[in-house]
């Protein structure tokens, strides 16, 4: 699949085809091969199209079924097979009236044109008359506001459908939608209209390079090969399963980016295959710029195909990869980033049209987008989220409809569910294991302490949730829990000698802690931090050839004395300025011992070198802020009631007095974004990085959980996640009911 990209054929397109004339004949076709797969391929109920085709697609299946009698009849030929399509036809003709029915792309225009052109043939249709002046009426309005407004957008979408206009149409301007592959969009119909018009070489040669392929039919769209095996990288992300392809995945973007860095006109000319290979370009950590979206920026949008279509599907890729914002000056994101954004809201019709995907499907995507920014999106979730909402057999129109494995099939969907329960099961086990030591380490006897073990666990196997990650995730957790219970030992459950004893416990290490612990509650405290990063230690040696404890105790000293001396602030009711506070507080923020002791258990060798400390250090600085601000803007009102230091409440004592806490909200959040895109910059970065990407990415994969535990307010604190975190850890996945599901999707 990663090397072969599949489509089915489409009756419409190839009854184009057939219609052509030869140029030696005109009474002869010149792909009589095209004449003869309609014949073979009429349906029982003498429809032509897709087989099994869903209910709302009968408008398609009237479109294809009109097209190919009218090939038949071009022809002479086929007297019985066109009989029984005027049959279907005059059976279905009433759904033409149901706004419930997915149409083609240029139905309105296409249907009544294809019928004036069949009585010009001498086929009587049996439609009654007001029905035809109906569908004739309807076309002629949308004809005439178009040519009203003739904008570029319309001129652009009266090309695409230009079969359907025949001497109407202006075919030598229509040829400067002309690709390099000879074709008219990637268009067979339109592509063969335009030959049968202007006997145009290039044209000729795109239709027989098509045959070639796909025999003796067409697909509705031809070549998909770059937007479908970015699709099956997408899906693959999605659902979870892209650490089995790694290969095949680098050896796909390896390819796209050499198109992009071409100018590939299958990426450029579309804004769905641009924005796709965009995001998926950049966030694997190449160099991309954002320049060609200011050919699709606002203004310049609806003189695209798609934009003049309102395609939600573009529009929400175009959003997608407006949130990818790396550098400063990418303002033309910023701006797609809005404008996309009020589009998706404003799409409440139930009957949009989607010139890539189902609507079904769309909404639920954009509600998605639109509610977890990528930015807030732990891949577990999303993942779970993916295979719920997976469609195995999902069917995407155009001018016709069509299907391609690549885009959407069952083994992706059977290999998610079966990867999900296998990680599952382990890190079930490991929860087990955790909850034993929380209990043999009698933290849960800290009566100060909140107890967060769940929350804990969740944030690291959310994130690193392949098995052989389980010393990383078991590092991540039992330093989640540690943290909490030492910040809730400083900030409430100890004295200053208890403080200031830990501190020391910590310095001097190798201790008799009988003797050199002066409270129980530091006893317990120094000895769980005394074997779990004896434990980090120890396993770090099969990871990176050497005994990283040293470094870990670094890490906890470092925070430590960054929560002492913010107790005491709060006991001497000190005032520091912003400055200060935010030069302690991204260090007592105490993501340090979650996030830098995996660094050395996730694979790659780490130097210690200073360039390597310094990138490490800028971020976790540039993370560790960010999740500082998040914290302090989501606890303002509760911290100020209990009389705590916050970053908010020092910008507003120190500011204009003018200024209000909404006001220094919108300042923060403003930090809080520059930061969050200046850190996914570093991660990026390839060129004068010198930390592996793996490593990199735990940064970027805490900023996604802090951003989501601070969507809307402090939710590590509250209960609004349980479910979430109880479904990732606890709830399987039944493959029988997502099979269930997909085929209803």
């Amino acid at each position: 699949m990663f090397n072969n990209v599949e489509l089915s054929v489409s009756s419409y397109d190839t009854a184009w085809v057939a219609m052509v004339p030869s140029t030696a004949n005109p009474y002869a076709p010149f792909f009589p091969q095209c004449l003869n797969w309609l014949l073979d391929n009429q349906q029982f109920d003498g429809s032509w199209g897709l087989p099994s085709r869903d209910s709302l697609f009968m408008n398609e299946a009237l479109l294809s079924t009109l097209a190919s009698v009218l090939a038949l009849k071009k022809w002479g030929i086929g007297e019985d097979q066109i009989n029984k399509g005027l049959q279907f036809i005059n059976s279905n003709i009433a759904s033409i009236q149901d706004e419930k029915q997915q149409p083609p792309i240029g139905f309105d225009l296409l249907f009544p044109s294809l019928i004036e052109y069949g009585q010009n043939l001498g086929i009587n249709f049996p439609i009654s008359a007001t029905s035809l002046e109906a569908i004739i009426h309807k076309r002629d309005t949308e004809l005439r506001r178009g040519s009203q407004s003739n904008s570029k957008g319309w001129q652009t979408y009266l090309a695409y459908v230009s079969e359907g206009l025949k001497k109407s149409q202006d075919w030598e301007a229509g040829l400067k939608y002309q690709r390099k592959n000879g074709s008219l969009f990637n268009s067979p119909a339109t592509t063969a209209a335009a030959f049968y018009q202007l006997k145009n070489a290039d044209c000729l040669n795109y239709l027989q390079s098509v045959l070639e392929k796909f025999g003796h039919a067409v697909p509705t769209i031809y070549p998909l090969d770059i937007y479908a095996r970015l699709c099956m990288v997408d899906n693959l992300e999605r659902l979870g399963i892209n650490h089995h392809f790694e290969e095949e995945i680098r050896s796909i973007l390896d390819e796209t980016y050499r198109y992009w860095q071409q100018g590939v006109e299958d990426i450029f000319l579309d804004p769905t295959t641009c924005s796709m290979a965009f995001r998926i370009l950049r966030l694997n950590g190449y160099d991309v710029s954002s320049d060609p979206f200011y050919q699709y920026s606002e203004d310049n949008f609806s003189d695209s195909l798609k934009g003049y279509l309102k395609d939600t599907g573009a529009i929400l890729e175009l959003y997608k990869a407006s949130q990818v914002i790396v550098h400063p000056d990418e303002s033309i994101l910023v701006r797609q980033n809005a404008w996309t954004r009020h589009l998706l809201k404003q799409q409440s019709s139930h009957y949009q049209l989607y010139a890539d995907k189902l609507r079904s499907y769309v909404d639920r995507e954009v509600n998605e987008a639109l509610t977890f920014p990528f930015y807030a999106n732990l891949e577990r979730i999303l993942n779970m989220r993916s295979m719920k909402h997976y469609n195995v057999e999902e069917t995407r129109i155009l001018k016709s409809s069509y299907r391609s494995e690549n885009l959407a099939n069952q083994e992706f969907l059977k290999l998610a569910a079966e990867d999900f329960n296998i990680c599952q099961s382990i890190q079930k086990e490991e929860l087990k294991e955790l909850a034993r030591w929380v209990t043999e380490s009698k933290l849960d006897k800290l009566e100060f302490a909140r107890q967060k073990l769940a929350y804990c666990y969740f944030s690291a196997a959310a994130n690193l949730f392949v098995p052989e990650l389980s010393d990383a995730r078991i590092s991540w957790a039992k330093n989640g829990v540690l943290t909490t219970v030492v910040d809730d030992f400083y900030d409430v459950g100890s004295t200053e000698e208890e403080q200031l004893n830990l501190i020391q416990l910590m310095e001097e290490w190798d201790v008799d802690i009988d003797s050199a612990c002066c409270s129980e509650n530091v006893k317990i405290i120094f000895c769980a931090l005394r074997s779990t990063i004896q434990e980090i230690g120890e396993r770090s040696v099969k990871w990176q050839g050497r005994n990283v404890e040293g470094s870990v105790i670094k890490i906890w000293l470092s925070l430590i004395r960054s929560m002492f001396k913010e107790a005491n602030w709060l006991k001497t009711k000190a005032v520091p300025t912003l400055d200060e506070y935010m030069q302690n507080a991204y260090v007592s923020f105490a993501l340090g011992p979650i996030v830098l002791p995996p660094l050395f258990l996730v694979g790659p060798k780490l130097s210690g070198e200073a360039a390597e400390i310094q990138e490490l250090h800028c971020l976790f600085e540039t993370m560790s802020s960010c999740g500082r601000l998040l914290n302090d803007i989501n606890t303002y009102e509760r911290e100020s009631a209990e009389g705590k230091l916050n970053a908010l409440g020092l910008r507003l004592i120190h500011g204009d007095r003018a200024i209000t806490a909404e006001d220094a909200t919108k300042e923060m959040k403003v930090i809080i974004e520059d930061k969050r895109r200046e850190l996914l910059r570093l991660v990026l970065k390839e060129k004068g990085s010198v930390v592996p990407r793996e490593c990199k990415e735990l940064f970027w994969k805490m900023i996604k959980v802090l951003h989501l535990f601070y969507l809307k307010d402090d939710g590590f604190t509250s209960l609004e996640l349980h479910s979430t975190v109880n479904s990732v850890i606890n709830e399987p996945v039944d493959l029988r009911e997502l099979l269930r599901d997909a085929s209803q999707n």
